[in-house]
C-alpha cells in the first residue's frame, strides 16, 4: 500500500452514530526543494514576459528604426519597457501561488515553491503551479488552501487593473490598429472601466496600457482557477462545501463550457447569410482548452484525511464569495480580433 493511503483506522462519532475514519500515518520526507530548477524557470518567464511586455508597449513606439535586428530582443535598452507588464502580471501569479504555498504550510501540508511557466507568446507565460507533496488534513484545510490563492490574486489584478485603467488611454475606433485584439467585459471589469474612465463617447475605444491588460490577465486567471470542477481552485472550494455533489457540479461545468463554446456569444450568426463560417469565426476555443483539461485533469476529487470535519460559517462564507468571485469574473467571450 502506498505511504498516501496508508493509515490506520480510527474510531468517531458522526450525527450520533460511531463510524471508522482513516488516519494518515506520517509521510516519509520528501526529497528538498530544487530550488535551482524553481530559480531558472522564474528568470526565464521574467524574461519571456518582459519581452512580451516590450512588444505591446506604447513607449516602444518610435523605436523601430533603431530595433531593426533580433539583436534588440536582449537588449536592455529595449526591454526595460516591457516591465511594467511583467512586473505586475508576475507579481499577480506570484501572490496567488504564494496564498496557497503558505496557507498549505499553515496546515502542515508540504508544498512545493512556485513553478513559473515561461511560454513564448501574447502574455510569455502559462502562469505557475504549486505541488502538494502530502494529503490534505480536512475540509477545512481544503477550503482554505483552495480559495487562499484565488482571493489573494484577485485582490492584486484588481488593484492592477484599476491603476493601469488610469494609465490607459481612450481613442478613435478608426486608430485601433488593423488586426488589434479586444478584450471581452465580465460585470467587474465593466464597472471598473466606468469607475475609472467613465462612459465612453460612441465611436471610442480604450487602448488598454500595459499593466491593466496585465490586470485584465489576472482576473481572468482567478476565473480560470475558480471553475468549479475537478481539482482546480475551484474544484477544491465545492467538494468542501457540497462533499459528494462535487462529481456532478464537475459534470454540469464540463456540459457548461462546451455549451458556451457552441451557443455562447456573440449570435450575429443568426443573421448572417453564411451562417456556419459567421458562427465559427465567433467561436473561442479557449472553452474547448479548458474543456478538455478538465476531462484530463480529474473529474473526480480525491477526499481529505478527515472527511466528516464540518465547515464553521466563517470558512462556508470564504467559499461563497470564491464563487460570487466568479461569476463577476466571468467573461463568455474573453478575446475577440477587431475587424
Amino acid at each position: 500500500m502506498s505511504d498516501e493511503l496508508s493509515g490506520r483506522m480510527e474510531s468517531r462519532s458522526f450525527n450520533g452514530s460511531d463510524i471508522l475514519v482513516r488516519s494518515a500515518l506520517p509521510h516519509p520526507a520528501p526529497p528538498q526543494d530544487r530550488i535551482w530548477v524553481h530559480g531558472a524557470l522564474l528568470l526565464a518567464t521574467i524574461y519571456t514576459t518582459t519581452l512580451a511586455g516590450m512588444l505591446m508597449s506604447p513607449d516602444l513606439v518610435g523605436l523601430d528604426g533603431q530595433a531593426d535586428d533580433w539583436t534588440f530582443l536582449f537588449n536592455p535598452r529595449f526591454l526595460v519597457y516591457g516591465l511594467p507588464f511583467s512586473v505586475t502580471l508576475l507579481g499577480i501569479l506570484g501572490i496567488h501561488e504564494m496564498g496557497h504555498y503558505v496557507t498549505s504550510r499553515w496546515w502542515h501540508v508540504r508544498a512545493s515553491l512556485p513553478y513559473f511557466i515561461p511560454f513564448p507568446s501574447m502574455i510569455g507565460t502559462l502562469g505557475a503551479v504549486i505541488r502538494l507533496k502530502s494529503r490534505i488534513p480536512n475540509r477545512r484545510a481544503l477550503i482554505d488552501i483552495g480559495a487562499s490563492g484565488p482571493l489573494a490574486g484577485f485582490v492584486v489584478a484588481v488593484i492592477a487593473l484599476g491603476v493601469g485603467l488610469h494609465m490607459s488611454e481612450v481613442i478613435a475606433v478608426q486608430e485601433v490598429p488593423k488586426g488589434a485584439f479586444s478584450l471581452g467585459d465580465s460585470i467587474l471589469s465593466a464597472w471598473i472601466g466606468q469607475l475609472v474612465i467613465g462612459h465612453l463617447p460612441e465611436g471610442y475605444d480604450v487602448m488598454l496600457h500595459p499593466v491593466a491588460f496585465a490586470g485584465w490577465l489576472g482576473l481572468f486567471v482567478t476565473v480560470l482557477n475558480l471553475l468549479p470542477m475537478g481539482q482546480f481552485d475551484g474544484g477544491h472550494i465545492v467538494y468542501a462545501i457540497f462533499g459528494r455533489r462535487h462529481a456532478w457540479i464537475t459534470k454540469g461545468t464540463l456540459v457548461a463550457l462546451a455549451l458556451f463554446w457552441a451557443v455562447g456569444p456573440p449570435y450575429d450568426w443568426m443573421q448572417a447569410p453564411d451562417v456556419f463560417s459567421v458562427w465559427l469565426e465567433g467561436r473561442w476555443p479557449g472553452w474547448l482548452v479548458w474543456l478538455f483539461m478538465g476531462s484530463i485533469m480529474g473529474r473526480r476529487h480525491p477526499p481529505p484525511d478527515d472527511p466528516y470535519l464540518p465547515l464553521d460559517p466563517v470558512r462556508k462564507w470564504v467559499g461563497y464569495v470564491s464563487l460570487v468571485i466568479f461569476v463577476l469574473c466571468f467573461i463568455p467571450r474573453p478575446i475577440y480580433f477587431a475587424p
